[in-house]
């Protein structure tokens, strides 16, 4: 019966366009919302272009100065930290705030950040966070903490992601100009949530009640890089998830030194919570049923399992993309190397989310399922619907009121003879954005659109869902495909493999690969 019960769940994941839907997890081009597109405008519209030209080229030559500091710091003493931290927890203390780097956040620094980065980074965020929606469509946080706010792109891609749940929102950042930026790009906004600001975890804790510490929802995006010392990043992620309640999500640039980051931090979060797991259990045997359902946590994304990183071995540092749409204060202060300015750009990003509790053992999508090949798929076809009428065919092909149905049928004859690599989906061009288009209230994505992800469904956390690093390769009649993905039932282990799939051994997996991109889960 169960065997039965795990077949029909594999068999409803794996139609073709709940699989398609489960899988996909990136966007190829994201644009930033209209309303946040106006604020940038608005809140930059008594600067100079010149002058604003040469503040964001000195604060893109700072952030690659800051680079080449991080990645001379000392890589044995941060293992050393990661794997024993508790020898040394009496002696932590914060000894410094990201901005203690060489960076200092004043107005001309943030003018220059809101112009050149607060949209990227804001797509990054989004990206995350719509990810987290997708694998947890029962989550809908109230309460949350956006550690290193900035200039608010967090919180707005928050506001997008779950505009309706959201009811009190705690940002913590040092800089005053970056706070009053933030405050000036949300004036405006309707329906927003309660909001308060502040400069440390420190000051956040001297103002809340130890009941109200507990968030459903905590996210660090492109701090923990500006914090030179790596016990200090580990004390801050430690005081962070203390003020978990459910999600922790930890955002880096899209770097060798921003992927390292989040490998640390990862592996001790995990560490971590398995030795208090362990030594709850030890010390408690009679509650462990109550402590195992407490305790723990796991890897929500991008990794499907909890196991150590199988890319540091590899030579690669996991990281994604997210393109997106350049605003048009973007377009307007941001230099290029000789080449006209591209209308986009592409945000290069490492994150982690980790969830408290234990991974749910979900069956694997691919479990009991049996796949035709295309063999065994012609096999079966009906000769008579081989059969081709040429004179209505041309006659439909010669016809200007139906081109959508010649471009099908073209498109099905070239599914049947195909023996190139060009990718079947059809991505529409995007437009350059207007600051004067018509805004609406909502969020990206409309009411009917969250119902319509509901009842498709979504990818479990069971660690049967690989995920896609790099860009898929298509080759004729195959796709290539670099997926981290589990070993173990209980997600413990997982592999960095190469999966290539054939449209002669598998059509229907192959179907799936060719549209698949970037950052998507793969079934195991």
């Amino acid at each position: 019966m169960a065997a039965q019960t795990i077949a029909e769940t594999a068999q409803k994941i794996l139609t073709p366009e709940t699989l398609r839907y489960a899988a996909k997890q990136s966007a190829r081009c994201l644009v930033v919302p209209v309303r946040l597109r106006r604020a940038i405008k608005k809140y930059l519209r008594e600067q100079e272009e010149p002058y604003m030209k040469r503040k964001v080229l000195r604060l893109s030559q700072t952030f690659n100065q800051i680079k080449d500091v991080n990645l001379q710091l000392a890589s044995t003493t941060a293992k050393k930290i990661v794997e024993d931290p508790f020898e040394q927890s009496k002696r932590w203390k914060i000894t410094s705030s990201y901005g203690d780097i060489g960076l200092i956040y004043r107005d001309e620094e943030t003018n220059a950040y809101v112009a050149s980065r607060m949209p990227a980074v804001y797509s990054a965020c989004y990206r995350v966070l719509k990810e987290v929606r997708r694998r947890l469509p029962g989550f809908s946080p109230s309460k949350v903490l956006d550690f290193g706010a900035g200039t608010g792109s967090a919180f707005w891609a928050l506001q997008e992601v779950w505009p309706k749940s959201l009811e009190k929102v705690n940002l913590i950042e040092p800089s005053q100009s970056m706070q009053r930026a933030g405050r000036s790009l949300m004036q405006g906004l309707k329906n927003l949530p309660l909001i308060h600001s502040y400069d440390s975890i420190q000051s956040l804790s001297k103002s809340i009640t130890k009941s109200e510490r507990e968030h459903d929802l905590v996210i660090a995006s492109y701090v923990l890089g500006e914090i030179p010392s790596i016990k200090d990043r580990i004390t801050i992620v430690r005081q962070l998830w203390d003020l978990t309640r459910d999600i922790l999500v930890l955002v880096e640039p899209g770097t060798p030194h921003g992927s390292n980051i989040i490998a640390q931090m990862r592996s001790h979060i995990l560490w971590m919570e398995e030795r208090y797991r362990k030594s709850s259990r030890k010390n408690n045997e009679v509650c462990k049923d109550l402590i195992t359902e407490k305790a723990g946590a796991f890897v929500v994304a991008p990794c499907p399992h909890d196991g150590a990183c199988p890319l540091v071995k590899s030579g690669k540092y996991c990281h994604f993309v997210q393109r997106l749409e350049r605003t048009s204060s973007q377009r307007a202060y941001k230099r290029s190397k000789g080449d006209p300015l591209r209308g986009f750009e592409d945000e290069k990003f490492s994150y982690v989310v980790f969830r408290r509790g234990s991974r749910p053992s979900d069956p694997w999508p691919l479990d009991g399922m049996e796949f035709e090949t295309l063999k065994e798929q012609h096999a079966k076809r009906n000769p008579e619907d081989l059969e081709i009428d040429y004179e209505d065919w041309l006659k439909l092909q010669q016809s200007d009121d139906t081109p959508h149905e010649v471009a099908d049928a073209e498109t099905d004859i070239a599914d049947d003879l195909e023996t190139d690599d060009a990718p079947r989906e059809v991505v529409n061009a995007v437009t350059y954005d207007s600051d004067d288009a018509v805004e609406t209230d909502g969020p990206i994505d409309s009411e009917e659109d969250e119902e319509r992800e509901e009842e498709r469904g979504s990818a479990d956390l069971g660690g049967g869902w690989g995920r896609i690093v790099f860009m898929p390769v298509r080759r004729g009649r195959q796709v290539t495909m670099n997926v981290c993905r589990s070993t173990k039932r209980d997600a413990s282990e997982g592999s960095y493999d190469r999966i290539v799939v054939t449209r002669t051994k598998n059509p229907t997996l192959h179907q799936q690969a060719k549209r698949s991109i970037w950052g998507d889960l793969w079934p195991c």
